[in-house]
């Protein structure tokens, strides 16, 4: 994405490279406050929830399980974010420009600005959605008793989802959540996956190839109302802010618009945030669908808990946004066409 545009048009393959590394960059630095939240959001609603705010989460997960478990599934977070950050980021400024037309002057619509960012998320996590299931079971899995053994993955003749398949880039997507929930081992015992990679093989081989799209659904509704949220909330404030005559094209401006992207994609994608952890982190079968997720939701844990762990979702999107458009901007300026 590039909101709004200040200097020369990036190639695609540019704006596809400086969105990734900007992406990458974000997830890195951000990642254990997605861990923190994910685990929140699992809990439920009740009051003797084992996990108590954003620092408390992080302070009993490092405790726990070790401060590298704050960190789990870094390895295939990068790989998603290289495939749905590249498309969902890199794609929004072409696609706007065809929704508007090649002759189009001025600032772009708002709608269409909204319309550009659920399209864009819509193809790149449809590409992506594997490795977020990956993230959720293993951020939610925690960490097990003394010699228990993990639960085994829930056979694929008995998942609830179906949802079609694409394969060779899904496959780097699913480990994520696996990484992240997998929890501490009981000494001596070694970890089920070794690395990104042998992970995608044991999932495909245990769950099989389809198994990697579970939750599809409530990932592209989700990915796609959050993507809309950031970028179109980014591209307006930022043009406002310019349009003030106060602010400038700098840190200060991207710094602002990012912290508001943040906040409203937090407050529309929170309920479809909170089913699609729910649904992604079902390994028994609780949950039939997202719509049977949404209703005992709701019937069980009340209206509040889709917005369980708002403030540190909120704190893990502020902050990714912010490290991701900043990035983004230098990006840009360093990956410029040359002028001749």
């Amino acid at each position: 994405m590039s909101p709004p545009s200040s200097g020369p048009q990036l190639p695609f393959p540019n704006l596809f490279a400086a969105s990734a590394i900007s992406a990458c960059t974000a997830e890195a630095l951000t990642l254990p406050l997605d861990t923190a939240k994910v685990r929140l959001q699992l809990q439920g609603g009740g009051a003797g929830g084992k996990y108590k705010g954003l620092l408390g989460t992080c302070m009993t997960i490092a405790k726990e399980e070790g401060p590298s478990a704050l960190w789990k599934g870094l390895e295939p977070g990068l790989h998603r974010q290289v495939m749905y950050g590249g498309l969902r980021i890199g794609l929004y400024e072409p696609v706007k420009q065809f929704f508007v037309g090649k002759d189009h002057v001025g600032d772009v619509p708002l709608h269409l600005k909204i319309a550009s960012g659920l399209a864009t998320g819509a193809i790149a996590i449809t590409v992506a959605s594997p490795t977020d299931l990956v993230k959720v079971r293993m951020q939610s899995e925690g960490k097990k008793a003394p010699g228990q053994p993990k639960k085994p993955p829930q056979p694929l003749s008995t998942a609830r989802t179906r949802c079609t398949v694409f394969p060779c880039l899904f496959h780097q997507l699913l480990l994520q959540v696996r990484m992240q929930s997998e929890g501490k081992k009981a000494p001596g015992q070694p970890k089920k996956y070794a690395n990104a990679f042998k992970a995608y093989g044991i999932i495909r081989r245990e769950e099989g190839l389809a198994g990697l799209w579970k939750g599809l659904g409530p990932n592209i509704a989700r990915n796609a109302i959050i993507n809309a949220a950031e970028l179109a909330s980014y591209d307006q404030i930022k043009v406002s802010l310019l349009a003030t005559g106060y602010f400038g094209d700098n840190v200060v401006t991207h710094l602002v618009a990012g912290l508001g992207a943040g906040f409203f994609a937090v407050c529309v994608g929170s309920p479809v945030d909170v089913v699609k952890s729910r649904v992604m982190g079902d390994a028994t079968g609780k949950y039939s669908g997202v719509l049977d997720c949404f209703v005992k939701t709701a019937r069980n844990d009340g209206l509040l808990a889709f917005y369980n762990g708002f403030m540190p979702n909120f704190a893990r999107l502020g902050s990714w946004n912010v490290a991701m458009f900043l990035m983004l901007e230098q990006m840009k300026l360093v990956l410029a066409p040359k002028s001749s």
